[in-house]
């Protein structure tokens, strides 16, 4: 890191006012910046019904909506052929979480936010109301009261299990998301939750035919019970999106990402990447929600699939890869399922652009301060991703030597840094017990109640402690 050379005087003329600079040098950085892919909080590939050091799925398969089948952890949390995450995805079943009304299996979530927290990740969940087949039907005690038809759109098309219509079905299933609300929002290893309401997986078929009334019921039971956790709404209709918006800052996401002709031959040349999600994204209203709120898109298949089934080459996953990064994608779920050992370029291009990816370019700050007296710096950032950092992490300030080491806390919202340029100079007031002496000087985005650092910036300079070294400062 480079010092400038200091100035004892310096006459600057602004509208006919003169004003007189300090006579102290001030210290200009610059860090190195570095490519190196960063696994971050909130961002990057996720594992799905596994969690990191997890065997990953055999084949081109997967699996979904049962409770999770804890693996043995050895320890390692590296995933073989497979990016580092901080992310683990639970989707399950309605049936699995209230086997019985009113009663509920919370164990079984609690068990994965354990496991995700002690696996370096958070949880993202999604409650499915049901899937197909019998065994993933809603709760027995539900399907008792339905009936046994189970099949339900006026269309004739496969979708609904139960009728969505029936007043009893916004009713319990609204209330199971209630309750989970109230025990989980704002949990600090829970990720997001879908916003899943209908259609089998809980990807929303139908929702565009439901009445106002049961829309509005089902998904306030969302907004007006998560008000910390974020929501993520699937990308289904018109109405839907657009009274999801009104109701709480949503993100939104899809379930067939890399769809450029899986059903094409069957369905006039329909596709989700080139017809569904660019006119939806624009026609739903949620072009713009990834400003505040996380886009999270799950793939079509999985990567071993588009290979060998699909046949995609490499200009079709760069294709693919440029959409999300234009619809600012953050997270990815790509079903636990192996890289292609030469898409590895692609996918390493990817991460270094999905969510934030925060790089410190500049950093000003006096040579020396005096205890009690405001330390100010000047500081130019740049967000390299596509989407800014939604978490609410602090910008620290440390200053440390072998007699004292002290953090200081700026005001700094970082959520609000969105891609590209983003400055910010503060001051901070240094401890009047400081000692005298020579401080290294460092900068950390830190957790809100430990000070410890979580974001890994993409600048040299990192300490084992996750600590950013800038320079040199005396206290007098």
């Amino acid at each position: 890191m480079k010092k400038t050379l200091s100035y004892l005087v310096i006459l600057v003329i602004v509208s006919g006012i003169t004003i007189k600079a300090s006579a102290q040098k001030t210290i200009y950085v610059r860090p190195v910046v570095t490519d190196e892919v960063l696994t971050n909080p909130g961002m990057g590939f996720m594992t799905f019904q596994r969690f990191n050091g997890d065997t990953l799925n055999a084949g081109s398969g997967w699996t979904e909506g049962f409770p999770v089948e804890y693996q043995k952890f050895d320890g390692d949390l590296k995933n073989k052929d497979y990016p580092e995450t901080s992310i683990a995805y639970f989707r399950v079943y309605w049936k699995f979480v209230e086997p019985e009304m009113g009663k509920y299996n919370w164990e079984m979530i609690d068990k994965a936010l354990k496991t995700a927290h002690d696996r370096q990740q958070t949880l993202m969940l999604r409650i499915a109301p049901y899937g197909t087949g019998p065994d993933r039907d809603v709760p027995e005690w539900y399907r008792a009261m339905t009936g046994d038809r189970d099949e339900w759109l006026p269309d004739g098309k496969k979708g609904w299990r139960v009728d969505a219509e029936d007043p009893g079905y916004a009713r319990y299933f609204g209330k199971m998301i209630k309750d989970l609300g109230q025990r989980y929002d704002g949990h600090p290893d829970l990720e997001a939750v879908d916003l899943s309401i209908v259609g089998f997986w809980g990807e929303g078929r139908g929702s565009a035919i439901l009445t106002q009334q049961t829309r509005e019921a089902l998904v306030n039971a969302y907004t007006d019970h998560f008000k910390k956790t974020p929501l993520i709404m699937l990308l289904t209709d018109e109405k839907t999106n657009k009274y999801g918006l009104t109701q709480a800052n949503v993100g939104w996401r899809v379930d067939c990402i890399g769809d450029l002709g899986f059903w094409a031959k069957e369905q006039d040349g329909w596709t989700h990447m080139y017809r569904y999600y660019p006119q939806g994204i624009i026609n739903f209203g949620m072009k713009d929600a990834w400003r505040k709120a996380p886009v999270s898109l799950e793939i079509c298949g999985t990567l071993k699939s588009w290979k060998a089934k699909q046949g995609y080459n490499i200009n079709d996953v760069e294709y693919i890869i440029n959409e999300t990064l234009k619809w600012h994608i953050s997270s990815f779920n790509a079903k636990s399922s192996g890289v292609p050992e030469e898409w590895w370029p692609q996918i390493n291009r990817w991460l270094n652009k999905m969510g934030y990816r925060l790089v410190l370019r500049s950093f000003a700050y006096p040579e020396y301060i005096a205890a009690n007296k405001k330390l100010s710096f000047k500081s130019w950032w740049e967000n390299k991703g596509v989407a800014p950092c939604y978490k609410k992490f602090l910008l620290a300030i440390r200053l440390t030597n072998e007699k004292r080491s002290v953090v200081m806390i700026t005001d700094a919202d970082i959520t609000t840094w969105l891609p590209g340029d983003n400055l910010y100079d503060d001051a901070v007031f240094v401890p009047y017990d400081m000692p005298a002496g020579e401080y290294i000087l460092q900068v950390g985005i830190v957790d809100r109640q430990t000070h410890e650092p979580r974001v890994k910036l993409a600048i040299a300079g990192r300490d084992t402690e996750g600590w950013y070294t800038i320079g040199k400062i005396k206290i007098q």
